[in-house]
């Protein structure tokens, strides 16, 4: 059953069961949407009474802070619909404990009383994934799945359920669908997934697909790579997978936290509503750059000498130069004063210490102080053999014996990973001896500093150089990591950059985002299983999924040849999508501005966003042009403005109901012609297109 009605009392409507049902469901988010005012009401209660019951001022302070964060998390829900589906389990004993049930599914639990059954169940609740994954042959108990249309923009108000469809899993009724082998049959579902976009993206919660909801369901422990083609949803699973395992797992997650990481500050702004949307708020959400940068960026590396730098090869340079400051070499050994007595360790024993120590390869913090217990124990030995078991106070006081300590700074000094970094990039002799069989002259000549500062603390870093501290600190001493970390456009990461990441997730799982087609750095992967070795994750299991439900078919088609001139081993892409538009708009040189204004002002006539995007550098030509035709157009970083103007290297991640894309040959030369980088950013922005796509150019296209 159907209705796009928004009225249900209207005589023509020829269905008065739909009619009933739709008065009936409105009724029902009238209680839920009370009950979930009260949630709220109680939430904020509990936070005035909880200390109260509280045995002590510690345990007050704890509960309080549970508490109040608890109702933090409920005021801060986003409005919109409390639910988007129904499932009715068919009244069967064999389908157990669900059997003759009905549950409305929505974003997050709601219900009159902790106590009481739920009036809507939670999207990620075990129950819940018969929604996704139920179908006429395999209906696991589900005897009808309805699904809930609501008018576009609804903040919850009963009145915008404006249509439902029920489909009648069984194969009964009069109302059965034909097919389900394309879950887009759906006249609400294809709705949804068509609606047009404005501001920041939207989670899928009402429209997960089955292979979708396998991957946003994997357990904890998994590691998940996700190779996904243009408008896969790739980074919406990955959104919903952290929510999940949110849900699932609250205090592994939240001990060790969760980690999501985008490309760039603009992506991260568009992803920013969906994990809230989804009743998760306070979800660390960063890119690489921040979370490894220990100073500010003021340097810069030309394109040769941030490859060398990037390269996984740097690792064993530093490691080099790091140990190498480590000395075994004490020629008369060690006295221990002991009040009047002296304690000796020989310079054999000592060496032998240390190079005991260097065999473990443990963090080099950790190494200093193994070296420091390891002499200690030693003098112990001695002590205990002449005068029986040493006392705790002892044992400190002899690991604070200034000899021991001079000792230690002598084989085992104190460094800062800047000072590693710093002597190795400024120092030929200490590079050449670091870099011996692994970094050829050339190489080393191009991560050598033009101009050594006097000390670290005056080194302007680059980018590339924030990569090498990290890697330094990493070897110091290990990171804090996280219990679960999503990582998006990871094609684009470098073998360093994976290292950084890896440290971090060292004790936890991954999910990693991507598509192999859109790697636009120059050193962007070209094969999965290399980058998961790096991210130290090599078990990880790789998924494509290749059939979208964002780009339409006609987008999909175009951009398929220029895949086809990628030398990346991705299988081309398909869409469910038959609508969509694809006009491709030839003009002389002179008139590329004025077409491309007369193609965004036909774009205004329709619903949604418009994306121009340009080579990076006719940004502000274009808009200006646009501007002059009387057309307002924002830059990227003014999330929900109708027209945007932004260039290729920003494109990725983001998508546009309508995508104006000027000049191809231009984006394809300026994104860099080494092993086809230029071709894949071309690539990215054709794929940014929901609805419509129009490609202006002079010069000729380089996928014709």
């Amino acid at each position: 059953m159907t209705s796009a009605d928004p009225d249900p009392d209207l005589a023509l409507d020829p269905d008065r069961t739909l009619v009933a049902s739709l008065r009936r469901e409105r009724g029902y988010h009238d209680l839920c949407r009370a009950a979930l005012a009260a949630m709220v009401d109680g939430a904020q209660e509990h936070v005035v009474t909880g200390e109260d019951v509280s045995a002590s001022g510690a345990d007050a302070e704890v509960l309080g802070y549970a508490l109040r964060s608890r109702a933090k998390e409920m005021r801060e829900l986003p409005e919109g619909p409390l639910f988007f589906g129904r499932l009715d389990f068919r009244a069967d004993p064999a389908v157990g404990d669900h059997a003759g049930q009905s549950y409305h599914i929505g974003r997050r639990r709601i219900s009159e009383h902790p106590a009481a059954p739920p009036l809507v169940v939670d999207w990620r609740a075990p129950v819940s994934r018969a929604f996704y994954q139920a179908s006429t042959r395999r209906p696991q108990g589900v005897g009808v799945r309805r699904r809930f249309g609501w008018a576009p923009g609804s903040r919850g108000e009963s009145a915008d359920l404006t249509g439902l469809e029920d489909e009648h899993l069984g194969g009964e009724g009069p109302h059965a669908p034909r097919s389900q082998a394309l879950r887009a049959e759906s006249r609400i579902l294809a709705g949804e997934i068509e609606r047009p976009r404005v501001g920041p993206m939207r989670d899928i919660a009402a429209t997960i697909q089955p292979d979708q909801d396998d991957l946003v369901r994997a357990d904890l422990a998994e590691s998940v790579c996700v190779q996904g083609a243009p408008g896969t949803g790739k980074t919406a699973v990955g959104l919903h997978r952290a929510a999940y395992l949110l849900y699932t797992h609250p205090q592994r997650i939240r001990r060790g936290g969760l980690l999501i990481l985008g490309p760039n500050p603009t992506f991260l702004s568009y992803i920013s509503e969906v994990l809230p949307a989804l009743g998760e708020t306070g979800v660390r959400q960063s890119t690489i750059g921040d979370e490894i940068g220990r100073h500010q960026v003021r340097g810069e590396d030309d394109e040769s000498t941030a490859v060398v730098k990037h390269d996984a090869r740097m690792a064993e340079v530093l490691r080099r130069a790091l140990y190498a400051r480590v000395d075994p070499a004490v020629p008369d050994g060690l006295a221990v004063p002991d009040g009047s007595y002296r304690w000796r360790v020989s310079a054999g024993t000592l060496a032998r210490i240390v190079a005991g120590v260097r065999a473990e390869e443990p963090p080099y913090a950790v190494g200093r102080e193994r070296v420091r217990t390891r002499v200690v124990r030693h003098v112990q030995a001695q002590a205990e053999r002449r005068a029986g078991p040493q006392s705790g106070a002892w044992l400190q006081r002899m690991s604070r014996a200034r000899p021991v300590g001079a000792y230690v700074d002598s084989v085992w000094p104190r460094v800062r990973a800047e000072e590693v970094v710093a002597e190795l990039l400024s120092d030929p002799d200490a590079l050449a001896a670091a870099a011996d069989g692994v970094l050829d002259a050339d190489e080393q000549k191009a991560v050598l500093w033009a101009r050594p500062p006097r000390s670290w603390k005056s080194a302007r870093w680059s980018t590339a150089d924030l990569v090498l501290l990290d890697e330094v600190a990493g070897l110091i001493e290990h990171p804090e990591g996280y219990s679960h970390l999503v990582i998006d456009e990871a094609q684009d990461l470098s073998p360093m950059e994976c290292r950084a990441i890896g440290r971090r997730a060292a004790f936890g799982s991954v999910t990693v985002l991507g598509d192999l087609a859109q790697g636009t750095t120059p050193w962007a992967a070209r094969e999965w299983g290399e980058l998961l070795a790096h991210l130290g994750k090599p078990e990880a299991s790789v998924v494509p999924l290749t059939t979208g439900f964002r780009v339409p078919e006609a987008v999909v088609e175009l951009a398929n040849r220029v895949l086809a001139r990628l030398d990346v081993g991705v299988p081309p892409g398909r869409s469910l999508r038959k609508d969509g538009e694809l006009r491709i708009r030839p003009t002389d040189p002179s008139d590329v501005l004025r077409e491309t204004a007369e193609c965004v002002r036909r774009a205004l006539t329709y619903e949604g966003s418009v994306g121009v995007v340009t080579a990076d550098s006719d940004v502000v030509r274009v808009r200006e042009a646009l501007g002059a035709a009387g057309i307002e157009a924002a830059d990227v970083g003014r999330l929900g403005a109708r027209v945007v103007v932004l260039g290729a290297g920003v494109a990725k991640g983001l998508e546009y109901d309508h995508v104006v894309a000027v000049e191809p040959a231009a984006i394809a030369a300026e994104g860099g012609a080494g092993e086809g980088r230029g071709l894949r950013r071309l690539y990215v922005v054709l794929t940014r297109a929901v609805s419509r796509l129009d490609v202006v150019h002079a010069r000729p296209l380089p996928f014709a």
